[in-house]
């Protein structure tokens, strides 16, 4: 089994590829089952309830938006899913509030928590123009405006976090309508967690944005902020991760600078590690086990040529990786070149592990392989 040191590797400024490591996993492909008709779309947001069994996971209504650009019209599918254990569909809500689901947290008391990434501005044609804007399969947005981001022309929904009760009452709402330049509302917000405590903190910056971490007290009340777009460490590139260990240390997966930091709830920088590749998703487990998504490297991404696509599981302790999880894409098409592999991930009490993918547009599951360790 190949172990790399952490710490050593985080002093680093170049680190190796983690790609020759053992993966004990085996893939389970159409594990969940969705209502007669229905079929996925993009997923980048999942994770286990407090009861450690069963899970959620919120996808973009069959397509890769929630929202029909060509028409301005809202899909009238659920996108938050819940699943049991065998993967049956026991509850679904959010039809029509949700543009853009991109994070996932469920916190202590059993509420769910999602991101809505984008907002419904219409895409302006070359030359000028409403023009034709895009449907089902790519979801592009309106050009970001330049300096502190504020509400876009015509953008009047999305760009929020809604705090939902396990049976899809809306508790809480961060953010403003459409997004505004004000501390504490969002433009891009990628993902979600709370706190032991209650306080709540959001990443926001998905390609445009502040490229910042917001924090908030239990009641919504904005407390602080850091971040802005940069290499060095407290800046980010598009942080579109979150992750808590046992310690209390956030965990960000700053995906455009290849590496996760790690910050004190106050939002002091502690480390920054390399090692788990380009992280999409992170998400540890109660163990301090984490898994780190890598769904771009060497295909949307160049500047991460040399790094495999897919899951990377080690210790969230000292940043030791122990496996990966090839992306099957590229088991079966090696010269894929499109986002594939998991954006989102999470592991059940059991230590199965499920992979969201916005490319293939599917969740899988991977189960341990007898006798391995």
């Amino acid at each position: 089994m190949v172990v790399l040191a952490g710490a050593a590797l985080a002093a680093q400024n170049d680190v190796a590829p983690t790609n020759d490591l053992p993966n004990p996993y085996g893939s389970v492909e159409n594990y969940f089952k969705l209502s007669e008709g229905r079929k996925w779309g993009s997923t980048s947001a999942i994770e286990i309830d407090k009861d450690g069994r069963t899970i959620w996971v919120a996808e973009r209504c069959a397509a890769n938006s929630c929202l029909d650009r060509a028409t301005g019209e809202m899909s009238s599918s659920d996108p938050v899913l819940h699943f049991d254990a065998s993967g049956k569909l026991i509850k679904s809500f959010g039809a029509g509030m949700l543009i853009f689901p991109h994070g996932i947290f469920v916190d202590r008391d059993g509420n769910v928590w999602v991101t809505d990434g984008q907002d419904n501005a219409p895409v302006p044609a070359r030359g000028g123009g409403r023009g034709r804007e895009a449907g089902a399969g790519a979801a592009p947005t309106a050009p970001a405006p330049s300096g502190p981001i504020g509400p876009r022309p015509g953008a009047t929904k999305g760009n929020q976090v809604y705090k939902f009760s396990p049976d899809g009452k809306v508790l809480l709402t961060l953010g403003k309508p459409g997004g505004a330049a004000a501390p504490d509302y969002f433009y891009q917000p990628n993902d979600v967690l709370v706190a032991p405590n209650g306080d709540i903190f959001v990443s926001e910056g998905h390609g445009a944005g502040n490229d910042r971490v917001l924090k908030f007290d239990k009641a919504g009340k904005f407390i602080k902020e850091w971040g802005k777009l940069g290499t060095a460490p407290g800046e980010f590139d598009q942080p579109h991760a979150l992750a808590m260990d046992s310690r209390g240390r956030l965990f960000v997966g700053d995906r455009n600078n290849n590496r996760v930091q790690i910050f004190d709830q106050d939002g002091k920088f502690i480390a920054e590690w390399k090692q788990f590749s380009r992280p999409s998703g992170v998400f540890i487990d109660k163990q301090d086990n984490i898994y780190v998504a890598d769904s771009e490297s060497e295909s949307v991404s160049r500047n991460h040529d040399g790094w495999r696509r897919g899951l990377r599981i080690g210790n969230a302790k000292d940043g030791t990786v122990k496996y990966l999880i090839p992306d099957p894409e590229t088991r079966k098409r090696p010269d894929f070149s499109g986002t594939s592999a998991a954006e989102g991930v999470a592991a059940d009490a059991q230590g199965n592990v499920y992979g969201a993918e916005v490319g293939p547009q599917r969740v899988m599951k991977y189960t341990r392989r007898s006798g391995t360790q």
